[in-house]
């Protein structure tokens, strides 16, 4: 694992790093915040994962999260969003919602994509192994969070993993793969034509069947371009009524698909984290 970069900052530190990724197959790079708290003791960490066309960088410059870990005292991980490098497939056609950037947090199936993008295997399980290997986390206690493609990601991860999170929360996820255009090109050439195989990344169709229930927080803005087409914010309200999965779902009146939305509630998102890695 090469560090890449050291930034002081809120009393802790920003720091980048890259390594070279089995489950990819190739090399990647992640950000990671550590607390002033992480130089005495290992600190609990939540995993964030970012939207399509995003690096691991955007929401560690954009957000304004430092703060408010610092505050807690925990770790916040954030990985890239797909595979890189040339030998890695990309959109035939230059698209910016499918390939590079857009990996969905699937494990693909079919080829070209089967060879590299793995990004389910890397968030759950490479990833985790490396950080605590060589960063001072608490791997015991980890939460989950993300925006759009991220938020889709979070929640079908942590529904699919009961036990490995102590809380979810999403900014403006993809509800419903199953029912929208980016989780349609996405799954059908990710996973193949079908459909009973993109249910495993459908977080709606993931609540029937979840055994246990996990803290969920979910804010979606009322004024976010994609929401009708995209989001399904409504199927999810009505899946987690139908199976009686509890989870607070929160539209906040104006607010767009960007990170001036992250930033506005990025707090309160750390704190919903911290009261579960912390006192739970």
């Amino acid at each position: 694992m090469e560090k890449l970069s050291a930034i002081q900052c809120c009393g802790g530190e920003q720091l980048r790093f890259k390594h070279r990724s089995h489950s990819l197959n190739c090399d990647m790079t992640f950000s990671v915040f550590l607390p002033q708290d992480a130089q005495k003791t290992p600190v609990p960490v939540i995993y964030w994962l970012s939207g399509l066309t995003c690096t691991d960088e955007n929401f560690v410059t954009k957000a304004g999260a430092q703060r408010f870990a610092a505050e807690y005292g925990v770790a916040i991980v954030a990985p890239d969003t797909s595979p890189r490098g040339d030998d890695v497939p990309d959109d035939p056609n230059g698209a910016w919602d499918f390939g590079k950037g857009a990996g969905f947090y699937v494990n693909a199936t079919e080829q070209p994509w089967a060879a590299h993008y793995r990004m389910y295997d890397y968030v759950v399980t490479e990833l985790p192994a490396l950080i605590s290997q060589h960063l001072p986390v608490d791997t015991a206690r980890q939460s989950i969070f993300g925006h759009s493609m991220g938020g889709h990601g979070a929640l079908t991860i942590a529904l699919k993993n009961p036990g490995k999170y102590r809380s979810v929360s999403a900014f403006s996820p993809i509800c419903s793969p199953l029912n929208c255009p980016w989780g349609e090109k996405a799954l059908g050439q990710y996973l193949g034509d079908d459909r009973s195989a993109w249910e495993d990344y459908d977080t709606c169709t993931l609540l029937g069947k979840a055994q246990s229930h996990l803290p969920v927080l979910v804010d979606q803005g009322s004024a976010d371009s994609f929401l009708v087409e995209q989001l399904k914010t409504d199927r999810l309200l009505r899946a987690s009524t139908e199976h009686q999965y509890p989870m607070t779902i929160r539209m906040q009146a104006g607010y767009d698909h960007s990170y001036f939305f992250i930033a506005s509630f990025i707090d309160e998102h750390i704190a919903f984290h911290a009261n579960h890695l912390l006192w739970s």
